[in-house]
């Protein structure tokens, strides 16, 4: 049976009442965060999290993000060192996610941190936190995207692929920001960047007057989630920084850039036209999947600046062209 889509905008007291009574049934729904869609559920209740990584086919070793309503249900959970407190005063509710240790008081289930002592802590904005507050519980949500495809950004994409395992997705329109969260890891004085996201690490650093340390090469464990190094990946191939378009390509470009042989693509796609790295950020998840839906069996994408989002953005697309294990 397919899912049930409720306009927030339309049926804003309709969706929170039944968000609440199914997520209260140990039933995960699909929800809209500023990032992307989640695919949310109780954190505390270990059959509504295993829901969730059935759900998405995700492995157990890949933690979930766990969701609050503020920054004081949060320390409820998790133990907040002065570095990450102001961190998440400074961009709380936002796409900071915070992994901090769990406190043993807790009922985040062990399932929800894939038996980590540290949790991945999130205020989001808008109608999630609305939900969560009326739950009363955290809400473990990860993408509601089949694991290690394109992440959704809309209540469509979410139906289109995880219509019929759902009985709930609330449609808050599209995502505002469009890549997942950042996600930061406070280790005495050093402030480390395990996922590049919503947030410019550059903003990070300019708020802390301090250097953000980044990964180098392949995590050798995985800390949170969004480190699998093969992730976002659409059905095609993904060809990196693209100065030339070959026969029957899809062509993702950024900022209108020339791109040799761009007449032999099938189809040809801009992040941004304007070259607004916020646009292109929103609009990458949207973008693959349409160049996806053309069947073509590869996607060349153009080169996107490093800077700012553009760190988040190829972050996305590195994972998105990674080797596949099938």
């Amino acid at each position: 049976m397919a899912a049930t889509i409720i306009s927030i905008e339309n049926e804003h007291d309709r969706a929170l009442k039944d968000g609440v009574s199914r997520l209260s049934e140990g039933l995960p729904i699909a929800i809209p965060t500023e990032t992307v869609y989640g695919l949310a559920a109780d954190a505390t209740n270990p059959k509504a999290v295993t829901a969730i990584y059935e759900t998405k086919g995700r492995p157990q070793f890949n933690p979930l993000i766990c969701h609050m309503a503020d920054l004081a249900m949060a320390k409820l959970h998790a133990e907040f060192d002065p570095i990450s407190e102001r961190l998440a005063q400074a961009f709380w509710p936002g796409p900071l996610t915070l992994v901090l240790p769990l406190l043993e008081t807790s009922p985040i289930h062990l399932l929800a941190t894939a038996g980590l002592d540290s949790v991945g802590v999130r205020v989001p904005k808008g109608f999630a936190s609305e939900l969560i507050r009326a739950l009363g519980r955290p809400l473990a949500a990860p993408s509601a995207n089949t694991s290690g495809k394109i992440s959704p950004t809309s209540a469509q994409h979410v139906a289109d692929d995880l219509g019929n395992k759902l009985s709930l997705i609330l449609d808050g329109g599209s995502a505002p920001v469009g890549v997942e969260s950042t996600i930061i890891r406070v280790e005495g004085k050093r402030v480390r960047l395990l996922r590049p996201g919503g947030i410019a690490a550059e903003e990070i650093e300019a708020l802390l007057g301090q250097p953000v340390e980044r990964q180098e090469g392949p995590a050798p464990t995985i800390e949170a989630p969004g480190m699998l190094a093969s992730h976002y990946a659409p059905g095609a191939f993904v060809r990196l920084n693209a100065v030339d378009a070959q026969a029957g390509e899809a062509l993702i470009r950024f900022a209108g850039q020339p791109v040799t042989g761009s007449e032999h693509a099938r189809a040809i796609f801009d992040l941004s036209a304007s070259g607004d790295l916020a646009e292109a950020a929103a609009n990458l998840f949207g973008l693959l999947k349409q160049a996806d839906a053309t069947g073509v069996e590869r996607i060349a994408i153009g080169p996107v600046p490093d800077h700012g989002l553009g760190e988040a953005i190829n972050d996305r697309l590195m994972r998105a062209a990674a080797p596949r294990d099938t």
